[in-house]
């Protein structure tokens, strides 16, 4: 959110990629739509309150299914023909895109009390924490504030690698293009991790400008590498979608710190799940608290840490948002970082707090790599400076970041963990009678962090969950009727496990006969969305192709001829093919859309256009 509180242009919404498109509504900040609130609320008030909200892409769903619950009978819960799912990376996360007839909102609602769900939200759209910039104001006065000079006699950030979620990086910047490593972007889906807003170039300079170089600035952990993720468009505007797919990429990618300076986002089930798989991998979530000097009443949050903005005199910035969510604070008023013109800028927002945040956290692991998220989140929070009222607060949450008492205690910290987590299955209960598929329930603790909870049903395991709340879908009817000794065994990231108790159940699945197999002799539709018949065609052409079949579009092939050669191929209800007019004569050209369903029966659709 910009804290100079100037509309946003009307023409931003139509600057946007057209595979993000968006639904415009009156800017009212509310929480995120989850199911917690949609069940609390039911489906009524969960339409009042979507109604409220600001944007999100049309057609499109976020969803986490109990871990064990198989595709197919998450394409049944989901329920909508000719839907499609795809998963985060190595997350739980499902992005749906609904048909074209579906209404996003009414999906929500049916999915919001299903019991092999663990969430289902809108991918809403956010807008980062911007900056006012003054390129003749300003000073390193936060380093010295947090006491970062004090810390790098120890460390720098030398090994570890910070992701940074958001515009792009200027790969060019003489106090930046050292550090990066490369990244990724979830708008193009493409490896070009160029700077299109100017909003990340200034983030990374403050977690990690290079320091001792002679030049420019230096970030909070100046020796730290920079992994640039491009989240957001040009506006400066990214979805739930892009920034949890970004956080599993990091993970994936060996990130062990990764910061969203986006509002809000700390309010998504979708990336708090995210930032799960991310501590399960040793790593942690920063996020901005927001610019908007307002508490939305959102909890405080176990998976990532939100960060609000203080000023010079430790106090918080006027325009810093507050609430039971913000885990500490950090300078975010007047700091001296990169630009993307290649120069150097003094800039203000929480956008900037949580960077340098993250930079802390850098300097921690570097100097005793082996400790986990969980002890380096404790050790963050028991050394910040305590401001405001005693203790925790909605302002500065555990207080002020103080780096160089935090690498101090985290290269005292002994890093052997030799305790086993506690584990149970929460519920089931001893002689239960279980049918169909069963949502078993798995309560988990450990002194520094449980990393995985594995369901075992008779001694071997059916499914594995990394992510807090412990959830599973197990599918009873794949044992014969009769007892079935369900237990759970949880991981911490020093490879101790504890295993629950054995609760004894008895599985008393009706036989069914089946029914009797009718052929499929129904021929798929199909249709050519773009272009248009008779259309006058030129440059790249978006050629787009929609499927649909009376058994779903799990079983669908389609594939796109153009002239009678074929040029794609796809699975499922879309297919989309930019086609470079350029290299065609001039004159007619038939486009052809053929689908073929799981049966082998076959559609086709013809256009006629001319060049």
């Amino acid at each position: 959110m910009d804290i100079t509180r100037q509309p946003q242009p009307r023409s931003a919404a139509r600057s946007l990629p057209a595979s993000h498109p968006i639904r415009r509504f009156p800017r009212t900040r509310i929480a995120a739509v989850t199911l917690a609130a949609l069940a609390a609320a039911g489906a009524a008030a969960a339409q009042a309150q979507v109604q409220a909200a600001a944007d999100w892409a049309p057609g499109r769903l976020l969803v986490m299914p109990r871990a064990g619950l198989p595709a197919a009978e998450l394409e049944r819960v989901i329920g909508v023909p000719g839907s499609r799912s795809r998963r985060l990376g190595g997350s739980g996360v499902h992005v749906v895109e609904l048909p074209p007839q579906a209404s996003e909102v009414a999906v929500l609602n049916r999915l919001a009390r299903h019991p092999h769900l663990k969430f289902a939200e809108l991918d809403r759209r956010v807008r980062s924490g911007m900056a006012a910039s003054d390129p003749y104001m300003g000073s390193a006065w936060h380093l010295p504030k947090i006491s970062a000079p004090t810390a790098w006699d120890t460390a720098q950030g030398r090994g570890i690698t910070i992701a940074i979620l958001d515009s792009g990086v200027l790969a060019t910047h003489a106090d930046l293009a050292a550090n990066l490593v490369p990244g990724w972007n979830f708008v193009d889906n493409n490896a070009n991790t160029a700077d299109v807003r100017g909003h990340g170039t200034q983030v990374a300079g403050t977690a990690a400008a290079i320091t001792n170089n002679g030049t420019g600035v230096a970030g909070v952990a100046g020796a730290a590498r920079i992994m640039p993720i491009r989240v957001s468009d040009s506006s400066g505007y990214a979805y739930y979608s892009t920034i949890a797919a970004g956080v599993t990429w990091a993970a994936d990618n060996g990130a062990r710190v990764a910061n969203a300076s986006f509002a809000g986002v700390y309010a998504s089930a979708s990336v708090q799940s995210a930032a799960s798989y991310l501590k399960s991998k040793g790593g942690l979530l920063v996020v901005a608290a927001g610019n908007s000097n307002a508490n939305d009443g959102s909890p405080a949050s176990t998976t990532m840490i939100p960060v609000s903005a203080t000023d010079s005199n430790d106090a918080k910035a006027s325009w810093s948002s507050y609430g039971s969510y913000v885990a500490v604070a950090a300078p975010g008023v007047g700091i001296w970082t990169t630009h993307s013109d290649g120069n150097y800028a003094s800039v203000s927002g929480t956008s900037f707090a949580a960077p340098a945040t993250a930079g802390v956290i850098a300097l921690m692991m570097s100097v005793q790599p082996t400790l986990s998220p969980a002890q380096v989140e404790s050790l963050l929070y028991q050394t910040a400076l305590d401001l405001g009222t005693a203790g925790r607060d909605i302002y500065f949450g555990h207080g002020r970041v103080d780096a160089a008492a935090a690498v101090a205690a985290a290269a005292a910290t002994a890093t052997v963990d030799s305790q086993a987590p506690s584990v149970a299955v929460a519920s089931l209960a001893n002689g239960a009678s279980v049918s169909g598929l069963v949502p078993v329930d798995v309560s988990a603790s450990d002194n520094v962090g449980v990393t995985r909870v594995d369901l075992r049903v008779n001694g071997k395991t059916v499914a594995s969950d990394s992510s807090a709340p412990y959830q599973f879908s197990w599918d009873s009817s794949t044992l014969a009727n009769g007892t079935a000794s369900i237990s759970a065994v949880a991981v911490d990231a020093a490879g101790n496990s504890g295993s629950s108790a054995t609760v004894s159940v008895t599985v008393a699945n009706t036989t069914v006969a089946p029914p009797p197999v009718v052929a499929d002799t129904t021929a798929p539709a199909v249709q050519l969305l773009n272009p248009a018949s008779g259309s006058k065609v030129s440059g790249v052409v978006a050629v787009r192709a929609s499927a649909s079949d009376d058994s779903g579009s799990a079983g669908l092939k389609q594939q796109l001829y153009i002239d009678g050669k074929l040029v794609a191929s796809a699975t499922g209800g879309s297919l989309s093919y930019n086609w470079n007019t350029r290299k065609v004569k001039a004159g007619s050209h038939t486009l052809q859309a053929v689908a073929t369903d799981a049966a082998g029966n076959k559609n086709a659709v013809s256009v006629t256009v001319s060049r």
